[in-house]
């Protein structure tokens, strides 16, 4: 007797959408290559898989986050996701696919890696009127982004700007450190308002009770607090000359 022809393996693809990637993320398992060693904090990649998707990704576990002295040990992973939640919460999808969970080394980051354009100049795009670059310049406003280098800036080759590295985000005090001061003191666009608009209802709602599950209850109100002050000023932030206004090494 002939047997049935097999049925096709179903063919393992990269995830379509945000959701995808963020299931993916969740439930698949990581297979580590190599870390990356020029990262201040262990910072591992590889891929991940489930029977159906697959991509690379970066995990960074808590148990390899060097101590500092302005933000407290074991929270750099939570301080990334909760970047994420932001970035999804403006749908400018600044930050990429993030999420906390359990990996070959304990809990940590997972973040979807994203492969930029090779051919753009990365010195001179970060100083161009990008609206990208825009968008992201406020979002680190609003997360208080200590650290915004360069290299931590990755434009696609479609155009789409992402940003990573957001784990030194959300302190108390005023600690903005960015290349992107390009717009300082000038009047936001009307998408920013709106977008500001929405995260000050969040704040207040869902994503701040999201958000209280990575930061301190401090750490959250001065986030309204940034937005709130953002709103009032309807301007780009400018250095406040009590902080170095740039990182260093800017790349």
């Amino acid at each position: 007797m002939n047997e049935p022809p097999a049925e096709p393996a179903s063919e393992v693809r990269a995830p379509l959408g945000h959701e995808e990637a963020r299931a993916l993320l969740l439930e698949g398992e990581i297979d580590l290559e190599g870390r990356m060693l020029d990262a201040s904090n262990v910072t591992l990649v590889g891929t991940i898989r489930t029977g159906e998707l697959a991509a690379e990704c970066v995990y960074k576990p808590v148990a390899g986050e060097r101590p500092l002295w302005d933000f407290p040990d074991g929270t750099l992973a939570g301080r990334e996701v909760a970047a994420a939640l932001v970035s999804e919460h403006t749908g400018w999808q600044i930050v990429p696919p993030t999420v906390l969970r359990d990996g070959p080394f304990g809990p940590g980051m997972v973040q979807l890696w994203v492969d930029g354009d090779p051919d753009v100049d990365l010195a001179a795009f970060v100083r161009a009127d990008d609206p990208g670059l825009r968008r992201m310049a406020v979002f680190d406003a609003v997360v208080n982004n200590a650290d915004r280098k360069g290299g931590h800036i990755i434009p696609m080759p479609d155009g789409h700007v992402y940003g990573v590295d957001h784990g030194i985000c959300f302190s108390v005090d005023p600690k903005l450190r960015t290349l992107l001061w390009r717009w300082a003191g000038q009047p936001l666009t009307a998408e920013a308002v709106r977008v500001l608009e929405q995260l000050a209802d969040g704040l207040l709602a869902d994503l701040g009770e999201q958000l209280h599950e990575h930061l301190t209850r401090r750490e959250v109100r001065r986030t309204q607090q940034r937005v709130a002050e953002l709103l009032r000023t309807g301007r780009h932030p400018q250095p406040s000359g009590d902080w170095p206004a740039l990182p260093w090494p800017p790349f």
